[in-house]
């Protein structure tokens, strides 16, 4: 405590037996240091003086195996009033070291290397740094504090969390009674790995920074300290190489990493940085889905941001600020909503497990909205059967049931003024259940004519002998695999290509939830079919130029197997073969069900697959790459375009919404 005429700082020395802290004054105007007192005690070494925050004259000693609370508020008499002995700290909790799930071993199957790296991740226990110990690195010694620190905005009763040198954090609370200054010590809140430096900050959240291995955050809660999230650290490196992995042109680093229990084996490539723009509370538990809405075709900024919850669904208006406008769009608000989107200039749909519902917002909810007081709305409801999955495209609608299998095919025609109608264009009976379903959109720019789209997309004509792709959707099967139909509004259904997915380990066994979770029709340099699989896996089938009628491949291989059409104009199905898609890129990029987000409504948009972690996969020569985007994981995500942030992307994590956008 600095003063006009003198200031007081402590010192500390150790003699050959005795401890020694000495209480030292500077007097400012004479440039002259005195010793005050001492204190002297026979002990072990002290390696730290903490002050108390907001308790002038009290300060914490940390010495190897205990820790001296001191007074000096008497600078002439300085004592000692609580002595905590580490050795004898209660009992550590279980070890919560976090684990990665993508080093488990049995994700590493596919990968050529994987003898390799089974064989480097199983070197735990053997310490290539401990060369000075015949206990392979156990201490065995007194414990000591490693790291510490205190409690942000607490100026009443002083609170410290602290880490010794074997991994077990602790708090010391500091507080006064008529006896003068008293410590309280918790339980071990947590055992992980001895930290260089901890770091707390508002809300309860923990910085735990470990030198060379992956450091944590934690979240004091009822008692305890959580794990909340990894910050990954790649120190030190042993040995590296180079290498293009999966033949996509982009050259990657494997790195031999860290020592002991935390040595593994990384992939470091060139990935996307993003820039935070919002966060908001944590408010947003339970999301099911995410989806952004404009109010017309050709609009070039997103309208509505559609939430999901397990049995609610929200809509928030997109600008300068996200307000509610559920009740001025229409949406039926006390359901799961399945899927939603536009099908025609001011029409959204709604698709939830009872209905597909048919809205026009007022302008309440947009200014192109209806001049009416309350939304205009209307329904179709599948007889005695749940809806279970739905697609939005432009001028018709794609639901499915489960437990029987149909699909619904529907379209949506104009009454009167304000007077819409949803009516069946195609009633399906399946033989295989329908596990996801896309319907490609092309997006239309505010002067561009559908026959300008037509020439803008001729090759699509030659490529698939003339399928009209306003008239296609995409689906994946529990069979398992992905289909491509066509339809004619005026009857007609045709199963236009088709891939069977069969997978197998390198030990020549099949490979488990291979099920679609996801499907999408892209443009590179050709078609191609992406599929993300419920086991974290991301196939790409190749659309042929050329109709390749296979004789293994016929309409008893598709979904249309013991076909019956209800409902349509006319009986007439294509029964033609339809043509075989070529399985040619296989990916693991994860664990757990890959879900595939466009950023545009154009099919050679840039696509966020979405596992584990988050991947941006984007056209490259002849090809397409993927590169990590470093956002953290996340259970949904959708594109967010307005005119503050054209290019934000919106995700799901730690039940608050976080907008982003890539940094250039």
């Amino acid at each position: 405590m600095l003063a006009e005429k003198n200031a007081f700082s402590l010192s500390y020395r150790r003699g050959a037996l005795l401890n020694e802290l000495l209480l030292l004054e500077w007097n400012v105007k004479a440039h002259i240091i005195s010793v005050i007192s001492q204190y002297v005690e026979a002990g072990p070494l002290a390696h730290n003086i903490v002050e108390v925050p907001n308790s002038p004259g009290l300060a914490f000693l940390f010495r190897a195996g205990d820790v001296l609370l001191m007074d000096f508020r008497d600078p002439h008499n300085p004592l000692c009033v609580y002595k905590t002995c580490l050795n004898i700290l209660p009992n550590a909790i279980e070890e919560q070291i976090y684990v990665d799930d993508s080093c488990k071993l049995h994700d590493l199957d596919d990968e050529n290397f994987s003898v390799a790296a089974c064989a480097l991740l199983q070197l735990s226990d053997y310490d290539p740094m401990c060369i000075d110990s015949d206990s392979g690195g156990t201490n065995s010694g007194p414990k000591y504090i490693c790291s510490w620190s205190w409690e942000p905005e607490n100026y009443e009763v002083p609170r410290m969390i602290f880490c010794v040198d074997t991994g077990e954090f602790f708090m010391i609370e500091v507080y006064f009674d008529s006896d003068g200054p008293k410590l309280s010590l918790s339980e071990c809140l947590y055992k992980g790995l001895p930290c260089k430096e901890l770091l707390w900050v508002k809300e309860g959240y923990l910085a735990s920074i470990v030198e060379m291995g992956d450091s944590v955050v934690l979240k004091l809660k009822d008692g305890r300290l959580c794990f909340t999230n990894l910050i990954q650290n790649i120190a030190p490196i042993f040995d590296v190489t180079s290498g293009d992995y999966h033949d996509e042109k982009h050259d990657q680093m494997f790195a031999c990493c860290g020592v002991t229990p935390e040595g593994s084996l990384r992939v470091i490539q060139s990935g996307i940085n993003v820039e935070k723009l919002l966060r908001t509370p944590s408010t947003y538990e339970g999301v099911a889905g995410t989806w952004t809405v404009r109010m017309k075709i050709s609009d070039q900024y997103h309208s509505f941001l559609v939430l999901s919850f397990l049995g609610e669904t929200r809509i928030l208006s997109v600008g300068l600020s996200f307000t509610d406008v559920t009740d001025s769009v229409g949406f039926q608000p006390n359901v799961c909503t399945l899927a939603c989107g536009l099908v025609s200039d001011g029409l959204l749909v709604q698709i939830y497990q009872s209905a597909v519902k048919l809205c026009l917002p007022t302008k309440d909810g947009h200014s192109e909205g209806i001049p009416l007081s309350s939304p205009i709305c209307t329904s179709w409801y599948p007889d005695n059967l749940n809806i279970s999955l739905g697609a939005v495209g432009h001028n018709f609608i794609v639901v499915s049931t489960s437990n029987p299998c149909f699909l619904f095919i529907l379209g949506v025609r104009m009454l009167s003024a304000y007077q819409y109608e949803i009516y069946e264009m195609q009633h399906l009976e399946l033989q295989n259940e329908v596990s996801c379903i896309s319907i490609p959109r092309t997006k239309y720019g505010k002067k561009q004519s559908n026959s300008s789209i037509s020439e803008n997309n001729s090759s699509m004509a030659s490529a698939v002998s003339g399928v009209d792709i306003n008239k296609t959707f995409v689906i994946g099967t529990h069979r398992p695999s992905v289909e491509i139909w066509s339809f004619d509004p005026n009857g007609g259904v045709t199963v236009v290509a088709c891939g069977t997915i069969s997978l197998k380990s390198t030990a020549g066994t099949a490979k488990s939830f291979c099920i679609p979770q996801d499907v999408r029709l892209v443009f590179v340099d050709k078609y191609y079919v992406l599929a993300g699989l419920r086991n974290g896996m991301l196939l790409r089938f190749e659309w042929p130029t050329e109709p390749s009628h296979s004789s293994s491949i016929n309409v008893v291989d598709t979904a249309l197997s013991s076909i019956n059409l209800v409902n349509s104009t006319t009986m007439a199905i294509n029964v033609n073969p339809p043509c075989m898609l070529q399985l040619i890129a296989i990916r693991r990029i994860g664990i757990t069900p890959v879900f595939l987000v466009p950023l545009d409504d154009k099919l050679d948009a840039d696509i966020i697959a979405l596992s584990d972690r988050p991947w941006l996969l984007h056209s490259a020569r002849h090809s397409i790459s993927y590169t990590s985007i470093s956002f953290q994981p996340s259970s949904h995500v959708t594109p967010v375009c307005s005119i503050d942030c054209p290019k934000g992307i919106l995700f799901v994590a730690e039940n608050s919404l976080h907008l982003v956008r890539k940094s250039y």
